[in-house]
């Protein structure tokens, strides 16, 4: 006999324990002979990081579909790994190191990098362990690194062919810069933070006038929240159209403080209706400014150093054609070295001692920040690697807009487009020393050589420099005779960003670059689960990779999942203590309980807004299967190995098999076309208010009192029911139902686990016997429903009055009068031409159901509470359409709020109208 309550904390423990034992999940141990693959990749974690709420959600959503198509007979690989994480890596062990006064700099790369792999084998991946705790049925056994020593081979393969083909190169370019790290940083790990600062008006003097602070002729005005910078500007740009700075426009103006000559461009970047309409160019401290700068040859002078100080001393471009006087070289060498910020405050203060600072206005900007570092980052130009990302996007456009990989929801192909359409050169180059390696190598003179290994690359090198007469040769046969490693060559630096590596993930975790069996059977994987967040980072780049090497695309179709925010449909963040913790629900609740609910919020191109009442709710739905289960016990249900479907004779058994077959073509049809929600709902509405509500109730007076034969066809039923309920209800639940799978064995046993289970595939239908227990079902509901909202006391015996009835739905009443009696809590039942005075009708059919309402309530007290509840609904209504109608707080307010009022206001209406209904039952409208 089953427990009186299940206890999740002590189940899912020994159930994922089976699994394990059983090795459940290794590809194609279930498979039957001949089977279709379906493979999905997992998006790696973090191998620092811990599970959140988005991993909760994008690996419930992979698993069901993994889950669904394993039980469906399906070859499934559903491939495991983590990301090395280089700068979160990096700074957890220098973190670690410094526990121990130990700084990263005190030893050898080799060394540091020592200390990372014990970092790892230590403490690192923690986030697998929680997945088997969500329930995630990878292929444990095929989990792979991305700094291991395959793929970490394929990186190397990848790398060297491209820069073969031209497709990696190495250029001087802007890029994100981390002066804190020390690194160049991609777009996602920038965060954009709105920051209280200044808005600093300068005055540039214009070239051959005597300047004036009273006097704007003689001076053009320029605004800048990073005064800063002002040191690398070689231009100020106007509108072609502003007449103001028409004349000026192929003029030059004095750079305070440097001397500089610079420019005055006509380019359509500048804004006339913002600022001055005046803006200065620094191409070396701006991105818009370094596209600016290359539209009109301006040079470009970067002013810092890599820790964000400034530099001018020994700064070759800054210096270029400057002729300082002693003043300036004063100024130049109190500002050398100094941090950016406090430069910012000399610069301004000097600027307002020469009348050059117009004004200061507050100003509220956006400003980004490292994500790891939280300091400020610059925009850095500096020689990194690049990969011709608009060449390798070409394919990758064509083969979605060919319809060879799909986008669901399909709208996400626009945000695809926008981006692969306008791609920048990739930035692959990291200055960090956890990664890996770029496989170059530079000779004495500079000249790069790009192989898979030095020794390869030292042979490249001699016949490079053994080929061509001069010096180097010379040096090189000189080298050569007593060879020293690293004397000839010498290797960059610098490591892969951390998205290069993953960008081979579908094809590299299967063994790639050798031909294997997996990648022979498994490539191209079958469907991507992700967040849109990581489109551009990751999802675009697996397709590049994933079509140059493969000639194939890695997945056929995206499924792009939404957000989770909180239940105001907030963004989590720390800082707001909106958080949801997934690991402290799945210890309240049960990962089954987390699960569900995040599959029945998962609707197709919208965030979920998770509320943990949700949880505790959708945990009280896997209560009510476990109750029902235990009941049906109670009642001496068991699986009989010779019941069939097809022959079952009671009504209501025909009713249920009819029932089940519609819930389980629901379900699959909406699993296969990724509607998450409208098949958990399915489940839901097949189990909780079909099985448990209706069915189990009907078949009471049989548990009770029926014949042997109907007892035994119930009994048998309703074991059959259930296991496929278990089976259904397995890819988003799968730790309850496969204990219930167990427990439910009888004397024979099961076969095998659940998760091995062959997915539900009769097909049964008896229109008849389903149209008859709907209608009762629909009749009792409607009752119900009257008496609820007219707040007839549940004790009260309702008289029942027909209007209508034809033959079947008189034959019906007589054969279910027992059942109506006892569920709709009716007495006697009449039929009558016209309906009965204050009476709440409903329709059933082509018949009218009515219940006098004076012999059961007191109408005029019933009609004041009615009344005076849709007063104040009324004005709810009025005081939220007010609100909602106010330009000003729509716009203003966060996007949740308006939202939450919105759905208040749909609510009230919802109300405003059953008070309607009701109210015109009592007059005898309805």
């Amino acid at each position: 006999m089953l427990d009186k309550t299940y206890d999740a904390k002590a189940v899912e423990p020994r159930i994922a324990e089976a699994w394990e034992a059983n090795d459940a999940f290794r590809a194609g141990a279930s498979a039957k002979p001949g089977a279709e693959s379906f493979s999905v990749v997992i998006p790696p974690p973090n191998v620092t990081g811990s599970l959140h709420i988005g991993h909760a959600l994008n690996n419930t959503l992979q698993d069901i579909l993994v889950r669904f198509e394993r039980m469906r007979g399906k070859d499934v690989l559903w491939q495991p790994g983590m990301d090395h994480a280089g700068i979160a890596t990096q700074m957890v062990v220098e973190r670690r190191l410094a526990e121990r006064q130990i700084r990263r700099r005190d030893m050898s790369r080799e060394e540091f990098v020592e200390q990372v792999w014990q970092w790892k084998a230590e403490s690192g991946g923690t986030i697998i362990n929680q997945l088997k705790r969500l329930g995630a049925s990878c292929d444990w056994s095929r989990e792979r690194f991305t700094m291991d020593e395959g793929l970490s081979r394929a990186v190397v393969e990848v790398f060297v062919s491209l820069y073969k083909e031209g497709l990696i190169y190495k250029d001087k370019r802007l890029v994100n810069w981390d002066p804190k790290l020390l690194t160049a940083i991609s777009d996602i790990e920038v965060e954009n933070l709105e920051v209280d600062g200044n808005l600093w008006h300068l005055r540039y003097p214009i070239e051959g006038e005597v300047f004036n602070a009273e006097d704007p002729s003689t001076f053009v005005t320029v605004a800048t929240t990073r005064p800063e910078t002002m040191l690398g500007d070689t231009g100020v740009a106007v509108h072609p159209d502003d007449e103001r700075y028409s004349a000026l426009v192929g003029k030059n103006l004095i750079l305070p403080i440097v001397g500089r000559r610079i420019p005055v461009v006509a380019d359509d970047y500048s804004d006339p209706e913002k600022g001055t309409g005046a803006v200065k160019i620094t191409p070396a401290h701006d991105f818009n400014d370094f596209e600016v700068g290359k539209r009109h040859d301006l040079s470009a002078i970067n002013i810092l150093t890599v820790d964000g100080a400034i530099t001018l001393r020994d700064n070759d471009d800054f210096l270029a054609g400057l002729d300082p006087t002693p003043e300036q070289q004063s100024v130049w060498d109190r500002l050398e070295r100094m941090e950016r910020f406090e430069a910012r405050k000399l610069i301004v203060q000097i600027l307002e001692e020469r009348g050059l600072l117009a004004k200061i206005e507050p100003h509220r900007h956006v400003v980004p920040h490292g994500d790891r570092s939280g300091v400020p980052i610059e925009p850095f130009l500096t020689d990194q690697w690049y990969v011709n990302a608009a060449e390798l996007a070409k394919p990758a456009m064509a083969s979605v807009r060919e319809g060879r990989t799909q986008f669901a929801p399909k709208s996400w192909e626009k945000t695809y487009f926008d981006w692969m359409e306008n791609i920048q050169p990739w930035c692959i180059s990291r200055q960090l020393w956890w990664g890996h390696r770029i496989p170059a190598w530079y000779g004495p003179d500079g000249t790069v050589f790009v192989e898979k290994t030095e020794e390869e690359a030292l042979h490249a090198a001699i016949q490079h420099y053994i080929a061509h007469e001069g010096p180097m040769k010379a040096l090189v046969e000189d080298l050569l005779e007593n060879f020293q490693p690293g004397e000839i060559l010498t290797r960059d630096e610098d490591v892969l960003d951390t998205w290069f590596s993953s960008a081979l993930w579908p094809f590299s975790t299967m063994g790639w670059p050798d031909k294997t069996p997996e990648l022979e059977r498994y490539y191209p994987t079958s469907v991507l689960v992700t967040g849109f967040d990581i489109i551009f980072f990751w999802v675009a780049r697996m397709m590049m990779m994933g079509l140059h090497f493969m000639e194939e695309e890695p997945f056929h179709t995206i499924y792009m999942h939404g957000l989770v925010r909180d239940k105001s449909g907030a963004k989590m963040s720390k800082s707001k203590g909106n958080v949801i913790d997934p690991l402290e629900l799945i210890d309240e609740y049960g990962a089954d309980a987390l699960r569900f609910t995040l599959a029945i919020l998962a609707a197709q191109g919208r965030d979920v807004k998770l509320d943990p009442a949700r949880v505790a709710g959708y945990r009280n739905f896997g209560t009510k299967l476990w109750n029902a289960t235990r009941f049906a016990e109670m009642n001496g249900v068991k699986a009989d190995a010779g019941f069939s479907p097809e022959n079952a004779k009671l009504t209501v058994n025909r009713w249920i098999l009819t029932e089940l077959t519609r819930a389980r073509n629901e379900i699959t049809d909406s699993i296969e076309a990724f509607r998450f929600n409208d098949a958990s709902g399915a489940a839901y509405r097949f189990i909780w208010n079909v099985v448990c509500d209706w069915y189990l109730e009907l078949l009471k007076p049989v548990f009770a009192g029926g014949t042997a034969d109907e007892q035994a066809e119930a009994r048998a039923c309703t074991a059959y029911v259930l296991d496929q309920a278990y089976k259904l209800l397995h890819p988003f639940m799968p730790f309850m139902t496969e204990e219930l799978w167990a427990r439910t064995a009888g004397e024979t046993g099961r076969a095998g686990l659940l998760c091995h289970a062959d997915w539900p595939s009769f097909t049964f239908d008896d229109a008849e016997a389903a149209g008859e227990i709907n209608w009762l079902v629909d009749m009792v509901s409607g009752i119900r429903s009257v008496r609820s909202e007219m707040n007839v006391p549940p004790s009260a015996i309702a008289p029942l009055v027909l209007i209508g009835a034809n033959a079947k739905t008189r034959e019906r009443l007589v054969r279910h009068e027992t059942a109506l009696r006892r569920l709709a809590r009716v007495g006697e039942i009449t039929e009558s031409p016209l309906a009965p005075s204050a009476s709440a009708q409903i329709v059933v059919g082509e018949a009218t159901v009515c219940l006098p309402l004076g012999t059961l309530i007191d109408l005029t007290a019933e009609e004041v509470r009615l009344r005076k509840e849709l007063g104040k609904t009324t004005e709810e209504i009025a005081r939220l359409h007010k609100k909602l109608g106010n330009e000003r707080f729509v716009q203003s307010a966060p996007a949740e709020i308006v939202e939450a009022e919105r759905e208040k206001l749909e609510g009230f209406r919802e109300t405003q109208t059953k008070l309607d209904t009701a109210l015109k039952r009592l007059r005898g409208d309805a």
